[in-house]
């Protein structure tokens, strides 16, 4: 599966925009014709278009004449099936390849539109969520709104485009394959879960990718890609009522979903015991990773559980820190509660370093969380962790490009306004509520253990 930047990043995502952009929340409107206004939360206004149930969440932010233009289809490889895993991915390059009113055969596609005003364009895949977004100067904002709308409804989606696309996909699958971190991320979602979808790989399974059918992937975009099954973020230098107007005027048209969407019922049963997976493969160190069942991102634990996990592994002040990387057994363990919308694992990876032995780091880590059970953890502890990830969300936020990836992920997990309210929560963690969690959910018997080891002579053994 596509990760984020860096494992860190997973809590970096969830941050408090500042008290300077708060004071932007009076540009929203709280009536507008053809929307319901839904609430505001901090900077953020949320808005539902009333022809469709499009979701419209507006930050306005004027230091830049910069705006990022972003939608969110709540649709991910949570939502794929044996056959078409990987499909929402391969639709995700699909969806640059031209619409109805945009396309190369016109001159206006999004490179050939985007490119000559200086403007960006992406999108990223992952469990539960699609997004695509742009990045541009204030005044191009009519013919991006234009562009997204029109392939939300109107893509073309052409086996000659399929073709060439599907190889590009098998590539960056392949690359995923040579990834020791890849590699075992994998094997341990694909051993931890037996029943729910995070089972399956975001890239999907190899033989999915190849062949996938051009009607199976319009079958899939004619099912989630409808208004109400997604979320348009503004965040820069706009005027939001000229904006809704705009969004009105070129989402307004699109119906809602012919049929209900889709929702995922599959709970994961409880796991009555622990799960290993080795993959063996050439690389050149060894890693150790160590998985355990943690709830959704909008669980009340959530936050006590991201405090444990950097208390335990996140920086040189970390217990694991001090006990794994400064004896020189790791090159660095990295630590990453994974934030989703249904009930996920809390990670810890470390990579051996030379001589070290995976039996040897296995058990010193499981050693330093069996402590936090027993003895618990400290007031100051919690401090210095609260105040680290206070500082890594403050760098985080640079720009207009980075607060919708933020809203994006929020909105993914289920809630966006996590975005505001994740800090907040974590302030209030206690010491004993660090332990409880620690107790409550990282044992050994909802745990998946991973050792990569690799083929070559000299390195890690077991």
């Amino acid at each position: 599966m596509k990760l984020p930047r860096s494992l860190s990043a997973f809590l970096a995502c969830l941050f408090l925009l500042g008290p300077v952009a708060a004071l932007r929340a009076a540009d929203a409107p709280a009536k507008f014709d053809g929307y319901t206004f839904v609430k505001t939360v901090g900077a953020v206004s949320e808005y539902t278009l009333e022809s469709n149930g499009l979701t419209v969440l507006l930050l306005p932010e004027h230091s830049a004449p910069v705006i990022t233009f972003q939608v969110t289809y709540r649709v991910g490889s949570r939502n794929e099936v044996t056959g078409t895993t990987g499909a929402t991915h391969l639709l995700e390059h699909l969806m640059f390849k031209g619409s109805v009113n945009y396309n190369k055969e016109k001159q206006n596609g999004f490179d050939q539109a985007l490119d000559p005003i200086g403007a960006s364009n992406n999108a990223t895949t992952y469990l539960d969520r699609t997004n695509y977004y742009e990045i541009f100067g204030t005044e191009h904002l009519p013919m991006i709104v234009a562009m997204e709308a029109d392939r939300m409804r109107g893509l073309l989606l052409r086996e000659s485009d399929r073709q060439p696309e599907m190889t590009v996909v098998r590539n960056e699958f392949e690359r995923g394959e040579n990834s020791p971190f890849q590699a075992l991320i994998k094997e341990i979602f694909a051993a931890a879960y037996v029943a729910h979808p995070y089972h399956h790989n975001t890239i999907g399974w190899r033989s999915d990718i190849e062949k996938v059918s051009i009607e199976k992937l319009r079958e899939f975009y004619d099912t989630f890609y409808w208004p109400d099954n997604a979320t348009v973020t503004v965040v820069g230098d706009f005027q939001p009522t000229a904006t809704l107007a705009l969004i009105q005027k070129s989402y307004g048209a699109i119906t809602r979903a012919p049929k209900p969407i889709p929702q995922v019922y599959t709970e994961e049963p409880e796991q009555s015991g622990p799960r290993r997976v080795v993959v063996k493969r050439a690389g050149q160190l060894g890693v150790v990773g160590l998985a355990h069942k943690i709830p959704a991102a909008t669980h009340a634990d959530f936050p006590a559980i991201a405090l444990f996990s950097a208390i335990l592994a996140d920086g040189k002040n970390s217990r694991l820190y001090k006990t794994i990387t400064d004896q020189s057994l790791s090159t660095g363990v990295q630590n990453a509660p994974f934030a989703m919308h249904d009930p996920s694992l809390h990670f810890l990876f470390i990579p051996l370093a030379p001589g070290a032995t995976h039996d040897a780091v296995e058990k010193i880590a499981l050693e330093q969380i069996e402590k936090i059970k027993t003895g618990g953890v400290t007031a100051a502890e919690i401090q210095a962790a609260v105040a680290k990830s206070l500082a890594d969300s403050a760098f985080q936020r640079d720009g207009t490009s980075a607060i919708a990836a933020a809203i994006n992920e929020t909105i993914a997990a289920g809630d966006w306004t996590l975005y505001y309210n994740y800090d907040e929560a974590m302030k209030k963690v206690t010491p004993a509520e660090v332990q409880r969690v620690a107790q409550k959910y990282f044992n050994v018997d909802q745990s998946t253990t991973g050792w990569f080891i690799p083929l070559v002579p000299g390195a890690a053994k077991k």
